[in-house]
């Protein structure tokens, strides 16, 4: 029998006098959706995490489970191309908050998947702004968009009014996103935002992004488990935060009166190169001894680099990120060499 924490019979529809705000997030099984489940539980928040019903029920709660919060959070079954089990989520919860987070978010697979990419990733937003309208409910909504957006930039420093080109499959499906988020605000009068989040990473990232293959390596050649780490691009540079600092921001964005859009980021770019000397450097290592270029890893088509103007995020919000790329890197390669010293 599949093992589920939770489900929607445990939240009750809501008779109009909750002691608490309810929050629904989207992609709740993802590194975002868990620090934002954790920062929501700390301010008394009820949080519902939208899931895909599957066979794997463990993996919805892995990094929950990491975070100590599997027991939490309620798990309601739902499909971001479904509008039907949107539409019935929504009407169960009640939610004062919905926070879109769920999308194929790996960009190297947007290549490959694209239609499904477009789908979840695109549509989801599409269908879910929907959903909220066709039930004339009125919560705040949180919409996902990414650095990505930017992609062949044009301009150095990026911000909200900096014009788009995206350069991935993926890329194009959160710009679809971004703009329908816009365009429900602005047709109906939604409290629709949208955070343009940079490169955000921790322990709780998924082993296919750059940053924790990289801690992934560190730790593995420390320990004796592999010999060297193959990367593609050494040159692509990113603006890279914390994910625990980010989805503050997330959080800000929908405690204002007025919606709007912002950018997050740390406002300082450093290439992958510079990212592997960080994190082999607090190993003791030479990543220059261990890193090899594929060329199998490059992308068909490249951003080359990504750094964020946050001035809007700053003065509006007050938000400033407090955890430095160096604590990042070290807590990255820290926690992979828990994980792999465990039996």
């Amino acid at each position: 029998m599949e093992k589920r924490l939770a489900n929607e019979d445990n939240y009750p529809p809501s008779n109009g006098a909750k002691a608490m705000k309810t929050a629904l997030i989207t992609g709740i099984s993802g590194q975002d959706g868990a620090y934002l489940s954790q920062l929501l539980l700390a301010k008394g928040y009820r949080v519902a995490g939208l899931v895909r019903r599957s066979s794997n029920a463990e993996k919805a709660v892995e990094r929950l489970r990491w975070l100590g919060l599997e027991r939490e959070v309620g798990l309601v079954d739902g499909d971001l191309t479904d509008l039907s089990s949107l539409i019935r989520v929504l009407a169960k919860l009640r939610p004062d908050e919905v926070y879109n987070l769920g999308a194929q978010s790996f960009v190297a697979l947007s290549w490959q998947q694209p239609i499904l990419t477009g789908e979840v990733t695109g549509m989801g937003a599409f269908n879910m702004l929907e959903a909220i309208r066709l039930l004339e409910m009125k919560p705040r909504f949180y919409q996902a968009s990414s650095s990505e957006m930017y992609g062949l930039v044009q301009a150095p420093l990026q911000s909200e009014t900096t014009p788009f080109y995206p350069r991935s499959p993926y890329a194009v499906s959160k710009l679809a996103a971004h703009w329908i988020t816009v365009n429900y605000r602005e047709s109906f009068g939604m409290h629709a935002s949208s955070g343009i989040l940079f490169n955000h990473e921790s322990p709780l990232r998924g082993i296919e992004f750059v940053t924790r293959k990289i801690t992934d390596g560190v730790a593995r050649i420390k320990l004796g488990l592999a010999t060297h780490l193959d990367l593609g691009n050494l040159d692509a540079a990113r603006d890279w935060g914390h994910a625990r600092d980010y989805v503050k921001a997330m959080w800000l964005m929908m405690q204002q009166e007025v919606p709007g859009d912002y950018v997050v980021a740390t406002g300082r770019s450093v290439t992958i190169r510079e990212f592997c000397s960080l994190a082999f450097g607090h190993a003791g290592l030479n990543h220059q001894d261990y890193v090899r270029v594929n060329p199998a890893f490059f992308r068909p088509a490249e951003v080359d680099c990504l750094k964020g103007d946050a001035s809007k995020a700053r003065e509006t919000l007050g938000w400033v990120p407090e955890i430095t790329l160096e604590e990042l890197a070290a807590e990255m390669v820290e926690a992979d060499l828990r994980r792999l010293r465990q039996p």
